[in-house]
């Protein structure tokens, strides 16, 4: 096997730009075969002269691996976390956030090249959140990092910070697990597979073979229109839409189904769906919700308490007192079967799940004691 890896790159100009790092070949939970896998990453800050100041940042779902601000001046998704003299302080702290395998930005995923030259597409294989793990436990070893001073996430990037800390538990010291729970529920795999079938029953699909051709952005936007219901609650859709009608469009004034207008969050939701297809791969829409499916921190461990007992990093645990995804109980649930005396600390939002990124802030002074004092 062999991992290509830069030294642990210098602060300044290299904060917060994409770098690329061979991880070998992996085998895969599932029973499939990656060879050559590549991780993207981007970094902060400098590692200390015993890498103790290592801090991962997991990404959610259709995240980036940008965070926060670097070397150019796009704002990143957890500014109010990360930075210079943030919570995160990157004056202190060598921050690292690794893109997932099968994501779009940069990591190997459907869209890469396969051995034969020609994208993976439909004969990319099943990963869970375990095999993304053990990839990024191997670019830690290239970077020198033996144990990370800390792992975060919010939702899947929640559930990533979960995982390691299980997997590698001597080499997670402290983990905080945002808005999601020990494992994807049977009404969060329903609508995960809402999503995917969305994708996959886009004409344009073709079984995952289309690049090259016309994309499923239909059936992406469309995906992208049923996560985002449960992102948001329904008081703020409610409270920021109501039942208006969207400018000068009439949805009770149409001769024909066909030509009625739309309501203001009909709108908010083709937007989102615009904006989605823009930046992402459906392909790896799919393989990621998968592996977000296969979230289940006690499988094949036994029950939840003893999975969990493996675990000996001091935990963090926090929840969006409105979500409807990812339900503040399922945190509670966490915490009770975590060992010790875990608290579940509470983001006050009526947003929603998306919470955990609009409103992280509020956080930042109980993170800073527990982690980063």
């Amino acid at each position: 096997m062999t991992i290509t890896a830069t030294a642990p790159p210098k602060p300044g100009k290299e904060d917060g730009t994409v770098k690329y790092a061979g991880v070998g070949s992996l085998e895969l939970e599932a029973g499939g075969f990656l060879p050559d896998v590549v991780l993207a990453y981007e970094t902060w800050g400098q590692l200390n002269e015993d890498a103790s100041n290592a801090v991962l940042v997991q990404h959610a779902l259709t995240g980036s691996t940008h965070v926060a601000r670097g070397a150019t001046d796009e704002e990143g998704w957890w500014e109010q976390l990360v930075g210079p003299g943030a919570t995160i302080d990157t004056n202190r702290f060598f921050v690292i956030s690794i893109n997932i395998v099968g994501g779009c930005y940069g990591s190997t995923g459907p869209s890469s090249e396969a051995p034969d030259g020609r994208p993976w597409g439909s004969r990319f294989p099943l990963i869970t959140l375990r095999d993304s793990t053990v990839a990024e436990a191997r670019l830690a070893d290239a970077l020198g990092i033996k144990a990370w001073h800390a792992v975060l996430g919010g939702s899947m990037g929640g559930a990533r910070a979960l995982e390691w800390a299980v997997t590698f538990p001597e080499r997670v010291q402290r983990c905080a697990v945002i808005s999601v729970g020990a494992y994807s529920t049977a009404e969060q795999i329903a609508f995960a597979q809402s999503q995917t079938l969305a994708i996959r029953q886009d004409p344009n699909f073709n079984n995952g073979d289309y690049y090259g051709g016309p994309t499923p952005e239909a059936g992406l936007a469309l995906a992208r229109r049923i996560a985002h219901i449960t992102y948001r609650s329904s008081l703020e859709l409610d409270f920021r839409f109501g039942r208006e009608a969207q400018h000068q469009e009439t949805p009770l004034a149409a001769p024909v189904l066909g030509e009625r207008g739309r309501y203001q969050v009909e709108s908010y939701l083709d937007h989102q769906g615009t904006k989605l297809v823009r930046r992402f791969d459906a392909n790896s829409y799919i393989a990621i919700t998968e592996a977000l499916m296969s979230h289940d921190i006690s499988r094949g461990r036994g029950t939840l308490q003893e999975a969990l007992a493996t675990a000996t990093a001091e935990f963090f645990v926090a929840a969006v007192d409105s979500d409807r995804l990812y339900f503040p109980a399922q945190s509670l649930e966490l915490a009770q079967n975590l060992p010790g005396n875990v608290p579940v600390h509470v983001i006050e939002a009526p947003i929603g799940h998306d919470g955990f990124l609009t409103e992280i802030g509020q956080l930042s002074a109980q993170l800073r004691e527990a982690f980063f004092a």
